[in-house]
């Protein structure tokens, strides 16, 4: 198919048709192609992605181990409150975890796509590993300090910066049904969730019953489970593509596909806004737990557990979705919802307020996350995946340290509650510019979803 229009100015390759099984099944009768029509629902239609092995034993491997990342999480934060009691200090920590992940995504974007990306991923969780083991042993110890907690940090994030795209990258591989990608995509959120709504709450109890070591020490362990799921995974060879033109080029290469084409980057944009403002309110959390409800770490583990349910429901939603369409227009709604949650939780002063506050700020986060996710593994070509991916690491996670820094010390000035309300309103007027150019981009991406069968188009629909 010859290239034209945008395609040909970006260079993106023509959109290969996606052949599916026979109940879902649309036949062109020019070439007898094969096109992605309404799946059957029922009960199974919401796990679909389950039936393929490898992401069925990711899906295991990484639950387990994800519950262990977000007790660390919590008690990494509670530990640095307190010990030094400061606000400042607790967005520095999680500015110096995040901030090499800002700096190196693109780059480790260009090595996912040379390498094998299953070592990529057995590597980068074996040194997570590692890391946590000597957090932990240096908790347990007595001997952590406030620098070897940022010493850490910036490796994990180091770490996180070839991992996340890795990751993202990977999925293709392990859910080798396009039709199902979406719902593989749905599901892996779904299993952060569990894993949100769990590791904060056990995180809260064991800081509680024993100290944040322990929290440290079941991290490092659980990546076992993951490790193990990597190694037994039977994939298909991957042709690994070698450095026939410099990083840079390819870098370069990839930042012209990503600022070119429009559909991409304004998702990218508005979500780079959402994670400067209004993600590093999980930073403020140990404030909100200790000061504000005058509670301790159990009440830091609800605050994060009901962030978790919000989160979970709508990954759930998402999973028992047909297929992609609508997910553009639900971006927008997701990141109103996540706006004035975050102004509610500002306003709130009980715990069981905060929590449904918190709970819908939740809900809104990970249903644009998960829909704009999804929309990008579609329209992104495999070439390309491992940068683009980049990109998407550093817009979500990568803004993030900024949003960090700038949130604690907006919160030792004004005071948390005030940080969050001003965060939530600059997220609900980053929401209002993407319904603006919402007409543009829905324009952009039909003839890609009619070329891919997704919406009904002059080349699929029976004459």
């Amino acid at each position: 198919m010859k290239e034209t229009g945008l395609a040909a100015r970006l260079k993106i390759p023509p959109l290969r048709k996606t052949r599916v099984k026979p109940n879902l099944e649309m036949a062109d009768p020019d070439d007898g192609t094969v096109f992605a029509a309404e799946p059957q629902t029922g009960i199974s239609h919401a796990w679909r992605a389950l039936r393929h092995r490898n992401f069925r034993l990711f899906f295991g491997g990484q639950t387990i181990s994800l519950i262990g990342t977000w007790m660390t999480r919590v008690a990494t934060s509670w530990l640095v409150y307190r010990l030094t009691g400061s606000a400042l200090l607790l967005g520095t920590v999680s500015f110096c975890g995040q901030i090499p992940t800002f700096l190196l995504a693109p780059f480790a974007g260009v090595i996912v796509d040379r390498l094998d990306r299953r070592q990529v991923l057995i590597w980068t969780q074996a040194v997570s590993m590692v890391q946590s083991l000597l957090l932990a042993g240096l908790t347990l110890s007595g001997h952590i300090t406030v620098p070897w907690i940022l010493a850490l940090s910036v490796a994990q994030g180091i770490v996180n910066a070839f991992d996340m795209p890795g990751r993202q990258s990977f999925m293709i591989q392990m859910v080798e049904d396009r039709a199902d990608l979406s719902n593989g995509i749905a599901i892996n959120s779904s299993m952060v969730n569990v894993a949100r709504l769990i590791g904060p709450s056990l995180a809260g109890l064991v800081i509680a019953a024993t100290g944040e070591g322990w929290c440290f020490l079941i991290d490092g362990v659980s990546y076992i489970a993951v490790i193990a799921s990597l190694v037994a995974m039977r994939l298909r060879p991957q042709a690994t593509r070698s450095a026939v033109t410099s990083a840079l080029t390819e870098l370069r290469e990839g930042w012209t596909y990503v600022s070119g084409f429009v559909p991409i980057r304004t998702i990218l944009l508005l979500f780079a806004v959402v994670s400067l403002m209004g993600m590093p309110f999980v930073v403020l959390m140990p404030i909100f737990a200790a000061k504000v409800l005058h509670g301790g770490p159990h009440t830091l583990g609800f605050l994060m557990g009901a962030m978790g349910v919000g989160a979970l429901i709508s990954a759930l939603s998402l999973a028992a979705r047909k297929s992609v369409r609508g997910l553009i227009g639900i971006i927008p709604i997701a990141a109103l919802v996540f706006g004035a949650g975050l102004i509610g939780f500002g306003l709130a002063r009980s715990q069981w307020l905060s929590m449904l506050m918190v709970l819908i700020a939740g809900m809104g986060m990970m249903q644009g996350m998960a829909a704009s996710n999804t929309i990008i593994q579609t329209l992104v070509s495999e070439q390309m995946r491992g940068r683009v991916m980049s990109y998407y690491t550093m817009a979500f996670v990568g803004m993030a340290p900024f949003g960090s820094l700038l949130a604690g010390a907006m919160a030792h000035r004004l005071g948390a509650p005030i940080t969050v309300m001003l965060n939530g309103s600059a997220v609900l007027l980053a929401a209002l510019w993407f319904l603006t150019q919402l007409p543009r981009v829905r324009r952009l991406v039909r003839p890609i979803y009619e070329e891919m069968g997704i919406l009904p188009g002059t080349r699929n629909i029976p004459q």
